[in-house]
C-alpha cells in the first residue's frame, strides 16, 4: 500500500494532468480494490475521482501473465 508521500505525489501528478495529458495505469488489481489500497481515505477518494473520470478501460482477462511464464520455465 502507497504510503502518505506517495498518495499525496500521485494526487499531484493526476492533477497536473488531468484533462491536459493521457496517464495509463496498469495493474493486476480488480477496480473495485483501488480504493481500499490508495488507503480509503480523502487522498484515495480524490484520486479515484481522477483515474474513473475521462477514462477508456483495457480489460486484458484474468489471465496471469506471471504465473504463466513461472510454469514455462
Amino acid at each position: 500500500h502507497p504510503d502518505e508521500s506517495m498518495r499525496s505525489m500521485l494526487l499531484e501528478l493526476l492533477e497536473r494532468r488531468y484533462d491536459t495529458a493521457s496517464t495509463v495505469f496498469c495493474t493486476q488489481y480488480a477496480k473495485k480494490d483501488w480504493h481500499q489500497r490508495l488507503g480509503s481515505g480523502v487522498h484515495a477518494d480524490a484520486i479515484m475521482d481522477r483515474i474513473v473520470h475521462n477514462t477508456v478501460w483495457v480489460d486484458t482477462g484474468s489471465h496471469n501473465m506471471r504465473e504463466h511464464s513461472t510454469m514455462n520455465q
